[in-house]
C-alpha cells in the first residue's frame, strides 16, 4: 500500500516550490498547490501520466491566465 503520508514529499514538491517563488506575490500558496494539483489530475486524465515537467507546464499556464484574468478585473 503506497499512501501519502503528511509531511511526505509528493512527487511535485519541486514544481509547487518554484512555481510558489515565481507567483510570489500575484498567487497565495494556496492558489498554486491547487493548480497543481488540477495539473496532475488532468494530465492522467487526458495523457494517462503525469510526469512533474508536464505538471509543471500545465499548472505555470493555469497560474499564467489567473493572473489575466486578475489584472483585467482590475
Amino acid at each position: 500500500m503506497n499512501e501519502h503520508i503528511e509531511g511526505d514529499p509528493t512527487p511535485y514538491a519541486e514544481v509547487e516550490a518554484m512555481l510558489r517563488e515565481e507567483f510570489a506575490g500575484i498567487h497565495s500558496t494556496t492558489t498554486v498547490t491547487r493548480c497543481v494539483e488540477a495539473a496532475h489530475y488532468g494530465a492522467l486524465e487526458v495523457t494517462g501520466y503525469a510526469h512533474p515537467s508536464l505538471v509543471e507546464r500545465i499548472a505555470r499556464k493555469h497560474l499564467h491566465v489567473l493572473a489575466l484574468v486578475a489584472s483585467e478585473r482590475g
